[in-house]
């Protein structure tokens, strides 16, 4: 159902496969989309040791293999630590986007932080890794804000971005097991 315009005409932007009327801008106070975020968090358990762990998950470009959204990845820059950059390319809800992501910081062997940047969407990506009793936990959280026209739709992806989470999850924990046993 589209909202109707001073003119009268039915008026919507394209944005992905989601249309959104933009004869509301006018009226919308877009500062309450400012800090609009969206949490993904998941945790695996696997028992490939917690170093190698560590190792895999910040070369980041073996992403390909454990995030079911990344198509490609690579890196253009750095040696792995911080201020490494990758280029990554991801399908989400059917659409490609390429990602510029920096390793922002490091802390030892168990923590880092990576931001992915494009025009629509900052991804801060945490990740943790754990070792308990002789198994490692990898604790996997992505803190998504949408930019410009993005923003507006940001409200309606919470189910795409669940799915997405839970799809990361597997793939993450399938990757991991693999690895483990080899």
């Amino acid at each position: 159902m589209g909202l109707r315009g001073e003119t009268g005409r039915r008026v919507r932007a394209h944005v992905g496969h989601d249309y959104l009327p933009v004869s509301v801008w006018g009226r919308l106070d877009v500062g309450t989309f400012r800090d609009m975020s969206h949490l993904i968090q998941r945790t695996v358990h696997t028992s490939w040791d917690a170093q190698s762990v560590f190792d895999y998950l910040l070369a980041f470009e073996n992403a390909v293999e454990w995030d079911a959204g990344t198509v490609t990845c690579h890196r253009t820059s750095g040696e792995g630590g911080v201020g490494t950059t990758y280029e990554n390319v991801s399908e989400f809800r059917g659409s490609r986007t390429t990602l510029e992501y920096t390793v922002e910081s490091v802390e030892g062997s168990h923590r880092f932080v990576i931001i992915g940047r494009n025009k629509t969407v900052t991804s801060k990506d945490t990740i943790t890794v754990e070792e308990h009793d002789g198994s490692t936990s990898v604790d996997y959280q992505a803190e998504m804000t949408f930019h410009g026209i993005a923003k507006l739709a940001s409200p309606f992806l919470g189910g795409a971005l669940t799915k997405l989470g839970d799809d990361a999850e597997k793939t993450l924990s399938e990757a991991l097991s693999k690895h483990a046993g080899s």
